[in-house]
């Protein structure tokens, strides 16, 4: 028995290794493309995998959502603004096949496709238009890569620009334009105000106007109100009406 250790030992280490050719575990979220004696072969799903050694070339391939954070750009916008713009893209491959076979990598390309375009479609528009419209930016870019990367199996979902870092001067001046923006508005506001009210008080004055009774108890409404102060001494002038009542009383007696 001893005798037939020494020859066991080098088959046991044999087939170890040949099972270990042989055997392939694909986890549920990769795909394994076959290439047999260099030719393209069948694709295999997950589960536990036999190929055939020294015959079959096996390439996994990774078809989760893969998230990928752009580098900051340096971006010249249509106005000649020199700004930083920054992304995040997440893709998938859809097609194994062609994520392996029409492309050496997959993932190199599509980073570097997403950098350059999102410094082409940022230098198209001006800066007001990348700051106040980024939703739409975003379907730009999205339509560009998912048609540039639909020939590797390859599948953009999200693009969404994240940061956009402008000059110190710039943003001193955009603060300057917003604070000039809300004075703007708070004149603009007041002054509406004012001519209402002016368009109000025009109006009461026209209706008193036309009854001195009327003039009389609001001169009165008024005398009450500031009688609540009891700390201050008002002196209040008679109103010219009262005044024309003695005279004529006067005039009659005589």
């Amino acid at each position: 028995m001893g005798a037939f250790l020494p020859g066991i030992v080098p088959i046991a280490v044999v087939l170890f290794a040949l099972g270990k050719v042989m055997i392939r575990v694909i986890n549920q979220y990769e795909s394994g493309v076959i290439f047999r004696l260099g030719r393209l072969g069948p694709v295999k799903g997950p589960g536990l995998r036999f190929i055939l050694p020294f015959v079959d070339r096996i390439v996994m391939v990774d078809q989760r959502t893969i998230n990928y954070d752009v580098p900051q750009q340096d971006v010249i916008t249509k106005d000649n603004i020199s700004v930083k713009v920054s992304a995040i893209l997440a893709f998938k491959v859809m097609d194994p096949v062609a994520a392996v076979v029409n492309v050496d990598s997959y993932l190199a390309l599509t980073s570097r496709l997403a950098q350059t375009t999102l410094r082409s479609v940022c230098g198209q528009v001006e800066l007001d238009e990348l700051l106040a419209k980024r939703e739409e930016i975003n379907g730009r870019i999205q339509d560009i890569l998912d048609h540039q990367t639909a020939a590797w199996g390859v599948k953009v979902s999200i693009v969404e620009i994240r940061d956009i870092d402008l000059p110190q001067d710039m943003q001193r001046a955009m603060a300057r334009q917003a604070e000039a923006e809300r004075e703007r508005r708070a004149k603009i506001i007041k002054a509406e105000g004012e001519h209402q009210a002016a368009e109000k008080l025009t109006a009461a004055a026209e209706i008193m106007s036309r009854n001195d009774t009327t003039i009389q108890l609001r001169y009165l409404e008024t005398l009450r109100d500031i009688s609540v102060d009891k700390n201050s001494t008002i002196l209040f002038p008679l109103p010219i009406e009262f005044l024309k009542a003695f005279t004529k009383r006067g005039s009659e007696g005589s």
